[in-house]
């Protein structure tokens, strides 16, 4: 075991090979900014509550990139049948599909405790169905499955902005103090 802030982190697998690089290529300064090195306290990431909240994200997270994928799959469908999928269908599954897997960044180096991460987390998590919504209601820029896709993506994000605005999950995450 190691120490990484107030966390321990294990020393072994794919996990800590990631992280090992991660923190090589110092990436939580330059997403974190100055909260970068301000890490929760061991005892609150291991809490249940702490554990099953993660665990909720992640399955939301998973849905997240099935519907990402499927529309990606209901575009190459449709384009291989003749029809002509609009270049916002395929910008638009890209695009989620990219966010997702920026969400699950910030997940992990949440999940390890790092605030910015969560803090990220959460405005991500309140922005993205406010805009996507907003995008879907635009009249004629989607077809109706598209726009069905989108409501889908916002209720998942909804959710995930549920479970960490939590009050465990807001004071597991406390702001932290300037000094």
């Amino acid at each position: 075991m190691r120490h990484h802030g107030l966390v321990t982190l294990q020393s072994n697998g794919l996990g800590a090979a990631a992280d090992r690089l991660w923190c090589r290529l110092r990436l939580d300064r330059l997403a974190g900014g100055r909260q970068a090195g301000y890490v929760i306290r061991e005892d609150m990431l291991e809490h249940p509550d702490t554990v099953r909240s993660f665990r909720w994200i992640r399955w939301l997270l998973v849905a997240e990139t099935i519907v990402g994928i499927t529309a990606i799959a209901v575009a190459v469908l449709l384009t291989r049948a003749g029809e002509t999928v609009p270049w916002a269908v395929w910008f638009r599954a890209t695009v989620v599909l990219l966010i997702t897997l920026t969400l699950y960044v910030f997940a992990w180096r949440a999940q390890l405790g790092y605030y910015w991460a969560y803090q990220r987390l959460r405005l991500f998590s309140r922005i993205f169905p406010i805009v996507t919504l907003v995008v879907a209601a635009i009249p004629g820029l989607y077809p109706f499955w598209m726009v069905i896709e989108q409501i889908v993506f916002s209720l998942l994000m909804i959710g995930i902005g549920d479970v960490l605005t939590s009050d465990h999950m807001r004071s597991t995450f406390p702001k932290p103090v300037r000094r």
